[in-house]
Formats: C-alpha cells, structure tokens, sequence
C-alpha cells in the first residue's frame, strides 16, 4: 500500500536539483501514514476523513497510480500529502518532493514572462504578433493580448492528425518551435481574431518565440532567471532534452498507436515547449499559485490587465483571462500531456491553494484525472467555489 506523507514546511532541497476545454477541466492509501511518516493533516478530523474518502475513491474508480495533492487554507488548515505509487514497476511509493511534468500550467508561466516584457516597455499587449514573430498568417491583425487569452482563431498544432500520429508513433522525436507553429499554419484560421475563445497551443508557443525575440534569452534562461529564481522556485525548469530531474515520479500514459499503457516519463517534451514543458513539484507549485493570482512579478496595471478574464463558451463558471483561467473564483490552471496531469490554482476569496499532481493521463470514462480530484476536493472545503467536474471527451 502507497505511502500517504506530509510535510511541515518548505523541505531542504536536494543540491543541484535544478499540453480545449478539456485540457481546462495502483496500490491506494486511505489516509494513513505511518510511524516514521506522520501525516500532516491540520484541517479537522472531520474533513481531513471526508478528503481522505473521496481522494481514495477516485483512485479505486479510476485505477490512478499515483497523487501529490495539496491544500492551504489559513484559519481552516492544511491537507498535503501523497497517495499510490510512483512507479509501477518498483511500488516507489508517491512522495511529496517527486519532480513531475505540470503540462499547461506551464502557460502561466509563459504569459508572465510576455507581462514582464510588457512592464519594461519592450512589447505591447496590442501589438500585432506580426511585428516579433514572422509568417504569421494573418500576423498583423492577431495581437498579443489575443494570443495570451485564447482568441486569435488560430488552428491549435497538436489537433493536426497526421502529427497526432507521428507523435503516438515515436514520442522521442524532436520538435522546434518554429515546426510545431507552421504546423498550425498549415490550416487555416478558425474564425476572426477576437470574435471567439479558442484553445490553442499555437497561441502560447509564437509567445514563447516572442520572448526569445525579445529578450535575446532562450525561453529556458529567461524563465529560470525572471521567473522562477526570484520566487526560488528552485525545482522548477524548462526542459531542453528528455531527461528528469531526480526525484521524480513516472508517468503513465494511453497515448500510443494501439492505445496500450507506456510509462512516458522519458517522452520529449519539446513539442509542449512553451505551452506545456515545464518540470515542477508540489513544493514550488504552491508558492507560485498565490504569486500568479495576486500577481508579485507584474505592475499592478498589468496584473489587472492578466485579470480580466472573459468567459468560456459552454463553461458556466469559468472565464480565461491572459494565460489565467478563473473557475468559480479560483485562479489559475491545469494541465495535461502524456503521463502526467495537474492543476495549480488559488482562490483568493479564502486565501486557499490548491496544487494536485497526478503521475496519469488516462481519462475514466472520458474525465481528465486531475480534474475528478479537484472538483472532489473543492466540493469538501469550498463548495461555493468548485474546480468544475471535467466533461466527458472523446477519447485521446
């Protein structure tokens, strides 16, 4: 049986530790920790069982193997631990400092470092896209800001087919940016830029373009240095080749030509890149939900500028702002790519952060995993703030 493990407090880091509205949407332990383990569990003893219940559930329902999930609620308390396993093949036990791939949630990283740009000065918000990034169709009508919040009605690169199937085909290959961008614009435009929300990976790719541009950076340094090192966020990275940081957690996957289950911790990620590539943990994820709402690396103009959402057609409760989704209050996102699902998000109504990382992508009955947690556990302690449930999608 997994290990269910808590921490107290921000641990001692190891030295040298240096992927639509769907994607918006094992051994188990059942909550208790052993001697040499304790639990930290300082909600009361109420809902810490009700939490317990639920998350255990869902993991019997669903065949999950492994979650980290963390829950900080000043006055009502804190609820972190670990459940399953995080490797299969071993029985490693899921533990709380495992490095995992946070797929989208990789966008609020992006958009922050575009923001950034925009409070020095060295870039708009209604800049044409054209002016930073060539060939572009339509590039001179698109603007950033349309890019950052999902309306630019450009064709999103990872619903092309043919390079769905290559990527099922061989996940090692690698992709450069300017490859997985002309392959959106390979098709043509989905409406008229502005007039409609639209998810799409190519939006937040020629952004990560743009700040190499800009910045004379690669997206990597640039997020490392403006980004992540001043919030220290110390287990945080932009991967440029396929390797995992140690510790880590497996990642488990249906994203393969006959549908089989892959351990996909190893596939490159550089088709996500800008989009969906960073590498975190449950650590750094819960200082930079709180900083991505309120907004500590941005001029109060621009933050209030990230913060005007619009919202989601066919959502109830949920609206997009600049590389920011707000479901019922709470800010932030998920994410999703092969093996790996999370979501990291803060409601600032109660000044609550909620991180879940799950070490799947293989839906249940067509809902995203990370999705069936959140919803669980905001149903529990905000229950007029809820993650929403996920839909039922057709099948990856």
């Amino acid at each position: 049986m997994g290990e269910c493990r808590g921490t107290r407090g921000r641990r001692v880091r190891r030295a040298g530790a240096p992927a639509a509205v769907a994607l918006l949407l094992a051994a188990l332990c059942a909550g208790t920790g052993s001697a040499s383990a304790p639990v930290r569990a300082d909600f009361d003893p109420a809902t810490v069982q009700k939490l317990d219940a639920a998350i255990t559930k869902i993991m019997k329902q669903t065949g999950m193997p492994g979650l980290n999930i963390g829950l900080w609620m000043p006055g009502r308390g804190v609820y972190e631990k670990s459940f399953g396993v995080a490797d299969q093949q071993t029985g490693t036990p899921m533990k709380s400092d495992l490095h995992t791939r946070i797929g989208s949630v990789t966008k609020t990283f992006t958009i922050t470092g575009v923001l950034q740009l925009v409070d020095e000065g060295k870039a708009g918000l209604d800049d044409p896209i054209s002016r930073y990034v060539s060939g572009v169709p339509g590039g001179e009508s698109i603007t950033l800001r349309q890019l950052a919040d999902m309306r630019s009605g450009l064709f999103d690169y990872t619903k092309d087919e043919q390079w769905l199937a290559d990527l099922r085909a061989d996940p090692h290959r690698t992709y450069t940016p300017r490859r997985l961008v002309d392959i959106g614009f390979s098709h043509p435009a989905n409406f008229k830029p502005g007039t409609k929300w639209e998810y799409s990976n190519t939006n937040t790719t020629l952004l990560g373009m743009l700040i190499e541009k800009v910045s004379g950076q690669s997206l990597a340094d640039y997020l490392r240095e403006h980004v992540f090192a001043p919030l220290k966020l110390n287990d945080t990275s932009l991967p440029t080749d396929s390797a995992m940081p140690d510790p880590h957690a497996h990642g488990y996957t249906d994203f393969t030509p006959k549908g089989t289950v892959a351990d996909a911790t190893n596939w490159n990620p550089s088709w996500a890149w800008a989009a969906g590539g960073v590498i975190s943990d449950l650590d750094d994820l819960r200082t930079w939900a709180p900083a991505l709402a309120d907004g500590r690396l941005l001029t109060p103009k621009t933050q209030a500028e990230r913060l005007r959402t619009l919202p989601i057609e066919g959502v109830p409760g949920a609206s997009y702002g600049l590389g920011i989704v707000d479901f019922n209050g709470w800010l932030g996102h998920n994410g999703e790519l092969p093996g790996y699902e999370s979501v990291a998000a803060q409601l600032p109504a109660e000044r609550a952060t909620l991180v879940v990382l799950v070490n799947s992508d293989i839906d249940h009955q067509g809902k995203n995993l990370s999705g069936l947690i959140g919803n669980a556990v905001t149903s529990i302690v905000t229950p007029d703030h809820l993650w929403p449930a996920p839909v039922a999608t057709e099948a990856k």
